[in-house]
């Protein structure tokens, strides 16, 4: 006895597959994160993310818009900041001709319509590679909270459209919010990293922005005081409810794939978009099997991409933002 159902009809060509998809995505589901660099005429490739770069300013604009040009409608910015520039505050991250306040006008500029999204953490200018101020051997919260605070204001008078603070020092989500509001940006977004792990797929982007916490007996060797225990669900929901209720208008998780599942649990339990960071590491794991010859690149971005939305995000940043953009509209 045959079924009278049979899904293998639904499955018989590249038509009716085409027809009943149930995940679709498209270049407007993803951020492109950007790295940007001081100097002139800088196209610098990062060895651990083979094929990708930090910028210059100059050529920060021709990057921006190809990016546009690919209808992906939204950058997430970062700064590698001199060393002669760090220390123990993040002095440097509020300063109004700051490398990051100047990359912020310069997208703006180059491309008015692109939705600008900045990094807003300490450790890029943290003499010790911490997301917050160091005393004592620890990570101190409030003033920590303090210098985000006022590192947001600085990116959101230079015209960054939303700031996003991936710190996960706690209560910094108000923090910013009132300090925003208390100076007339009542538009500026808030993108919280609401469940941000301490993940070991964040090696190579701390080699892009020489941002590795420090090897000292006398501070913590790693994130786990700040960010989330790898082995934690519920937390999760705690986190982003937490910052939700402080303002936050899209929460984050980070990394992508490993937490899939946290993914759709925020997205069962809250009605707020919900971004997703395909994270620096499995951008290398991949080309790294890929230049091996051991997987497909594009079919694997594809599916990875595919899994990402599926589990419920609204908002993918990816360092394969392009090129999935590219597949995907047949460039």
């Amino acid at each position: 006895m045959y079924p009278l159902r049979r899904n293998r009809r639904l499955r018989a060509s590249q038509a009716i597959r085409s027809m009943v998809q149930e995940t679709i995505i498209s270049p407007s589901d993803f951020q492109a994160p950007l790295f940007v660099v001081e100097g002139k005429n800088i196209k610098d490739e990062i060895s651990s993310m083979p094929g990708y770069y930090r910028f210059s300013l100059d050529l920060l604009v021709e990057e921006v818009k190809l990016i546009w040009s690919l209808g992906i409608k939204s950058v997430l910015l970062f700064v590698k900041v001199e060393q002669n520039l760090k220390d123990n505050k993040g002095s440097e991250a509020i300063n109004p001709d700051g490398l990051m306040q100047r990359a912020i006008r310069c997208v703006k500029n180059a491309v008015p319509e692109m939705l600008v999204m900045t990094d807003v953490a300490l450790d890029p200018y943290s003499v010790y590679g911490h997301d917050g101020i160091v005393e004592n051997g620890k990570i101190l919260n409030d003033p920590s909270v303090d210098a985000l605070s006022q590192m947001a204001l600085s990116h959101a008078q230079a015209g960054a459209d939303f700031v996003a603070p991936s710190d996960m020092m706690d209560g910094r989500i108000l923090a910013i919010r009132e300090t925003l509001e208390s100076e007339g940006f009542y538009d500026t977004g808030i993108m919280s990293y609401s469940a941000k792990y301490a993940s070991a797929f964040y090696g190579p982007f701390r080699d892009a922005l020489d941002s590795a916490p420090v090897d000292s007996k006398d501070i913590p060797k790693d994130k786990k005081t700040y960010q989330m225990d790898i082995a934690n669900r519920t937390e999760a929901i705690r986190e982003t409810q937490m910052d939700i209720d402080e303002g936050a208008d899209i929460v984050m998780v980070k990394p992508g794939l490993c937490y899939l599942d946290i993914v759709r649990d925020l997205k069962n339990t809250f009605d707020v978009p919900i971004a997703v960071y395909q994270v620096s590491g499995e951008y290398a794991m991949i080309k790294a099997a890929a230049q091996r010859g051991w997987l497909d690149e594009n079919a694997i971005i594809i599916e990875q991409s595919m899994a990402i939305k599926r589990a419920g995000a609204d908002i993918i940043s990816s360092y394969y933002a392009k090129d999935v953009a590219k597949l995907i509209s047949g460039f």
